[in-house]
């Protein structure tokens, strides 16, 4: 693994109470190849700064608005000022400093969705496929070492044609109006003035897309959607169950619920070719499942030498020792870091240290949300999902 400077990260977001911005935070600094030098972590200054300085940053260096920070840092000199900006706010603040953020020449890592609504998602588009920043969005279910050999083991055509995909992510939490009692995750994530038009669509259901797109290498072709708000008065939905028919022909179904009551984080995906299968469970990422029509099942474990270049290289650790959720976090961070340190040398795409999810998964993102509602709220299910992207 190369060795380099570390990277000065900013962040916006992610203050005291922040679940996503202590993850964003742990997996930064994992490997040693990045570092928080500033942040403005609240709308509310005081709590900035408090949060910043339990963070053990300088006054100096905590800022009221993200606003302030990026114009501020923009004047420090070279070797100081933050290089890379990590954006985890609630979705409809996504948007704001990216475009600043982009504009001021720092790269950019933003928790998904990419942004609050498609005329943002496109003008963010245009933005930063003109620029020479790199840009990285945090689908981190892709960071998994399984995951990756997945992915390699369906583009080698190991288990065939592909011909069925089902993706599911079952959520509990949202079984019951939290929401009304003021708990935040759920306040943010059911208010369309700041989740945008999807609940459990936007959430959970674009890392169901994005994972299935990335390990199969298919595009979704149309869908039709059922998308409901089970939970009495919730404005968003809390279910969706999709239809789906992908760019090769192959039929599939996606599942996203926030209602599954009992269901912790479970995202599953099973891949059906023509030769075997693949199944592969977030809550127990270690293991890969192959299933043969004419062998044995076979397991494949995190940490065997049997594996694909690209999983050996986001493996951490020897077989048999767990590995999870803030690894795959660390593994994106990880890769941006290296991409920004070698701008493209090294051959680096080969080895798999540029793999990450970028602007273009995240336009597939919003632009699935968008078909996704719309096909749920008209009496023609069926809609088409070519788009701009």
């Amino acid at each position: 693994m190369p060795t380099y400077k570390k990277v000065r990260m900013g962040m916006v977001g992610g203050g005291i109470g922040s679940f996503i911005g202590a993850v964003h935070r742990m997996a930064a600094a994992l490997d040693g190849k990045i570092e928080l030098v500033c942040g403005a972590f609240s709308s509310d200054p005081e709590k900035s700064l408090e949060s910043g300085r339990s963070l053990g940053l300088d006054d100096d260096r905590i800022y009221a608005t993200y606003e302030e920070m990026i114009t501020k840092e923009q004047l420090l000199p070279e070797e100081k000022r933050m290089e890379l900006l990590s954006v985890v706010t609630p979705n409809h603040v996504h948007f704001g400093p990216v475009k600043m953020g982009v504009q001021a020449d720092f790269h950019v890592i933003c928790d998904k969705p990419l942004c609050f609504d498609l005329q943002q998602t496109y003008e963010l588009q245009a933005l930063i496929e003109n620029s020479d920043i790199v840009f990285a969005l945090t689908h981190n279910y892709t960071g998994y070492p399984m995951v990756k050999q997945a992915k390699h083991m369906v583009a080698s055509g190991k288990i065939g044609t592909i011909r069925k995909v089902v993706t599911e992510y079952a959520q509990g939490w949202l079984t019951h109006p939290i929401e009304k009692d003021g708990q935040k995750q759920a306040s943010w994530r059911t208010d369309p003035n700041k989740s945008g038009i999807a609940g459990a669509i936007g959430d959970i259901g674009t890392h169901a897309e994005n994972l299935s797109q990335y390990i199969t290498g298919l595009e979704i072709h149309s869908m039709c959607a059922d998308i409901s708000a089970l939970v009495e008065g919730r404005a968003l939905d809390d279910d969706g169950n999709i239809l789906l028919r992908y760019n090769n022909g192959a039929r599939g179904i996606l599942y996203a619920s926030q209602i599954s009551a009992g269901e912790e984080n479970n995202l599953k995906i099973r891949v059906y070719g023509d030769k075997g299968s693949l199944e592969w469970s977030q809550m127990e990422p270690n293991t890969l499942i192959v299933k043969w029509m004419d062998q044995p099942t076979q397991y494949y474990r995190t940490g065997s030498h049997d594996l694909c270049q690209h999983a050996l290289v986001h493996s951490r650790l020897p077989s048999g020792h767990p590995e999870g959720y803030i690894e795959a976090f660390a593994n994106i961070y990880r890769n941006v870091a290296i991409a920004i340190r070698e701008g493209g040398k090294n051959n680096e795409v080969e080895t798999g240290l540029y793999d990450f999810p970028g602007i273009k998964e995240g336009v597939k993102g919003m632009e699935f949300i968008y078909h996704a509602i719309q096909s749920g709220k008209q009496d023609n299910k069926w809609m088409s999902c070519f788009t701009k992207s």
